[in-house]
């Protein structure tokens, strides 16, 4: 007789994180399918646009999409495409395939997530000739690297590593010719809060020694403290989510001290109202008219309980201590010298509640 299989509390929220995957991606399948942002390719991985979701929402995946990507891509042409990015919790994330589009391809681009995450995606990749051609056409030779764990290519590489384990990630990273001398930039959309403080903080840590030269781009929960934070706790807790890092989500400015703490020269964050205002206004213009929004404050609400953080070192001095939102929008092969970023920088709680189902898609994206 087979022995029961017994579940822990960790397993259980383990799999809590991994479900958060299919929210985001689900929520980003609809906001591309109104028009909101391009995505040609999240359609391989999630078929269905599935249920319509709030203009709030929707307004929310933009900001979230096109300020981490501003950054991202700012990085990458201050290192003309000389440069690796690590995308930690990566999910079923598109952005490789975009940036080949834009020719913004980095040297390697790597992405890490749980192996079951990991083993789905590649699936997707294998079955999906729009996924795989994008792989093929950056590969030098006739044979990829392939198991059911990871998928290691010339320009892009997959692996499926818890990242509370250190020592394994740095292990398979290395293993697929990771080059801690490249400026490298990490990014972590919705990862940390779910790690406890001290496994989250051992990830940063290492990050800091492993990299000289790097930046380090968080998205995730921010004001935490207060009652609107409580209701989203709350909600994501009854689906047995656990937000274990919460503790850094207190404010702005414990989201830089955990960097700075770490090994990491500079830090800033803003929250995502702070960055949708920032956003380029004739996109905004456009994005705005693509649905009426009833209840601006609680979009407001919204915005203001998520931030992106960045964080770097700068040995090769590239400027990474000045991105911001100023953008510049060249190619890898449109100038031998990219030009750097300079740095500048109540809704009625029953309209809250009638929401916190919505609140749990603004999750981490595994996308």
């Amino acid at each position: 007789m087979a022995a029961r299989q017994q579940f822990t509390d960790s397993d259980t929220a383990d799999e809590a994180v991994r479900a958060t995957c299919d929210d985001a991606s689900t929520c980003k399948r609809f906001a591309t399918s109104k028009g909101y942002w391009r995505d040609p390719y999240i359609q391989y991985f999630i078929r269905s646009v599935g249920e319509r979701k709030a203009p709030e929402i929707n307004r929310g995946y933009y900001a979230r999409v096109q300020g981490v990507n501003h950054l991202l891509d700012a990085f990458i042409r201050r290192a003309e495409c000389n440069c690796q990015v690590i995308n930690l919790g990566a999910g079923l994330d598109t952005t490789f395939w975009r940036l080949k589009d834009e020719n913004l391809l980095p040297r390697k681009f790597f992405e890490v997530d749980f192996p079951t995450v990991v083993a789905r995606k590649i699936h997707h990749i294998k079955t999906k000739p729009p996924l795989s051609r994008a792989i093929i056409e950056t590969h030098s030779t006739d044979s990829l690297l392939l198991d059911a764990h990871s998928l290691d290519s010339d320009r892009f590489c997959i692996i499926g590593v818890d990242l509370r384990d250190i020592s394994n990630l740095d292990e398979k990273l290395k293993k697929f010719q990771l080059n801690p001398e490249l400026p490298t930039l990490l990014l972590s959309e919705c990862v940390l809060v779910y790690m406890t403080p001290s496994h989250s903080s051992n990830l940063l840590h290492w990050a800091a020694e492993t990299f000289h030269t790097a930046m380090f781009i968080n998205y995730e929960q921010v004001n935490m403290s207060d009652r609107f934070g409580q209701v989203m706790i709350e909600n994501l807790q009854r689906r047995h989510c656990t937000l274990a890092g919460v503790e850094a989500c207190q404010s702005l400015e414990s989201q830089r001290e955990r960097f700075l703490k770490n090994g990491w020269e500079h830090a800033d964050a803003l929250d995502m109202m702070t960055v949708y205002s920032m956003l380029p206004a004739d996109d905004v213009a456009r994005m705005e008219r693509l649905e009426f929004l009833d209840e601006k404050e609680l979009l407001e609400q919204l915005l203001q309980h998520y931030s992106i953080c960045w964080a770097s070192r700068d040995k090769l001095s590239l400027g990474n201590s000045h991105s911001d939102y100023r953008s510049t929008h060249q190619d890898c092969g449109s100038s031998k010298h990219s030009r750097g970023l300079g740095i500048t920088g109540a809704v009625d709680l029953s309209r809250i509640y009638n929401s916190v189902m919505e609140l749990n898609q603004f999750a981490r994206d595994k996308t």
